[in-house]
């Protein structure tokens, strides 16, 4: 049974890249790189995903960042009401 291959993210995006260049064919590229026409499809359909997500994540960025603030501003402010409690239930006895 042969050995299965692993590619780094690195050589992934750069065939996905020639792919979206439209310079050469995927059986070239194939042929090229010694992968698989319909690995290097699902790259480019990832690459493709990914670019989108990449502009759009900016104000998605933004709301889940400020989202977490108040989070954690609510969770300090948990934490605060039950560290003084207990100050002033220990400081009782």
């Amino acid at each position: 049974m042969a050995k299965r291959r692993r590619f780094s993210p690195e050589f992934k995006a750069k065939v996905a890249l020639e792919t979206l260049a439209g310079e050469m064919t995927l059986a070239e590229l194939s042929s090229k790189y010694d992968v698989h026409p319909n690995m290097i499809a699902a790259w480019k359909r990832q690459a493709i995903e990914g670019m989108a997500d990449t502009f759009g994540k900016g104000k998605a960025k933004a709301k889940d960042s400020e989202s977490e603030i108040k989070e954690l501003h609510a969770k300090i402010g948990q934490l605060t009401m039950e560290r003084d409690f207990l100050q002033q239930a220990f400081a009782r006895k």
